[in-house]
C-alpha cells in the first residue's frame, strides 16, 4: 500500500513539474528593443516582460548590431539615448532604425518609444524633432490633457503624476497626431500618434540603479537650469512608483 503511494506521489509531482516547466503564456509576444547607450537600459520593461512570459530581445544598432535583421516581433520599443532624433541623416544606424519603425508601423505592429525613441517615432512619420523650450533633468510631474480621458493607455492616470525627464528635446508632431499629456517645461511629454503607436518624451522605466548610472555617465547634463535637479535631489526620488506607471502602460498596450 504504501509502495503504491509512493508511487502515485512521485508521479504527481513530475505531472505538476513538467505542466509548470512546459506550460507558455497563450498572449506571449516577441518583443524587440532597442537601445542607443549601455548605461540607458530597458530598466523595469526587461522585468515586466519577462514576468509576463514575453519573449525579449535587445538590439544594440549603436555597437554594431543591425536592427533590421529580424521582423518577428510583435512590440517594437525604442529607449532614449544622448543621441538626437535630427542626427538620422548623420548617425546610419539611426536611419536604419526609422526604416524599422516605419516598416512596424506599416505592419500595425506596437510601437513604444521613449525620449529619443520618442522623437524617432516622430522622424518615422515625417515629424522633424524640435526642440523644447526647456532642458528638463529630474523627476517632475506631468499633466494629462482632456483627450486622456478616453485613450485606453492613460484613462485610469490620475491628472497628475510624476515622471523622469532628462532631455533638451521633443518629438515632432504630424497632422493625426495627438499631445495627451504635457509638463511645464515640456508641451510634448506623451503623443499618440495611432492607436498602436505612442511616443513617450518623459520616462517612467528607469530604476533608481539606472539613474545612478546616467548621473555617472552623463554629469554635464546636471548644470544648473530651471528644470534640472541635483544629484542629490534626483536620488531622493520614489522611482518605485513611477515604474508602476510603467507597469500599467505596458499592460494596456500589450492588449492593444
Amino acid at each position: 500500500m504504501l509502495k503504491k503511494l509512493h508511487v502515485y506521489v512521485v508521479a504527481l509531482v513530475v505531472s505538476i513539474f513538467s505542466s509548470s516547466l512546459f506550460s507558455t503564456n497563450e498572449n506571449a509576444m516577441n518583443i524587440l528593443c532597442i537601445m542607443h547607450a549601455d548605461f540607458e537600459t530597458p530598466g523595469v520593461i526587461q522585468d515586466w516582460a519577462e514576468k509576463s512570459g514575453h519573449q525579449f530581445e535587445v538590439c544594440k544598432p549603436y555597437a554594431g548590431e543591425n536592427c533590421l535583421a529580424t521582423n518577428d516581433f510583435d512590440f517594437l520599443i525604442i529607449m532614449g539615448g544622448p543621441q538626437g532624433g535630427s542626427d538620422c541623416h548623420i548617425v546610419p544606424y539611426l536611419s536604419d532604425e526609422v526604416t524599422l519603425i516605419k516598416q512596424a508601423i506599416n505592419d500595425d505592429k506596437i510601437v513604444l518609444g521613449f525620449c529619443l525613441g520618442a522623437q524617432l517615432i516622430g522622424e518615422a512619420l515625417g515629424a522633424k524633432t524640435e526642440k523644447s523650450p526647456e532642458k528638463e533633468v529630474g523627476v517632475f510631474l506631468i499633466s494629462l490633457k482632456k483627450e486622456s480621458a478616453q485613450d485606453l493607455v492613460l484613462k485610469d492616470f490620475p491628472q497628475d503624476f510624476l515622471a523622469i525627464h532628462w532631455h533638451n528635446d521633443m518629438p515632432g508632431l504630424t497632422e493625426k497626431s495627438k499631445v495627451l499629456a504635457y509638463s511645464a517645461g515640456c508641451p510634448r511629454q506623451i503623443i499618440k500618434y495611432s492607436d498602436k503607436v505612442y511616443g513617450f518624451q518623459c520616462h517612467l522605466e528607469i530604476t533608481r540603479g539606472g539613474i545612478q548610472k546616467m548621473i555617472s555617465e552623463c554629469p554635464q547634463d546636471l548644470a544648473k537650469s530651471r528644470f534640472t535637479q541635483s544629484e542629490q535631489e534626483l536620488l531622493a526620488q520614489d522611482y518605485d512608483t513611477i515604474n508602476d506607471s510603467m507597469f500599467t502602460v505596458l499592460d494596456v498596450m500589450s492588449g492593444l
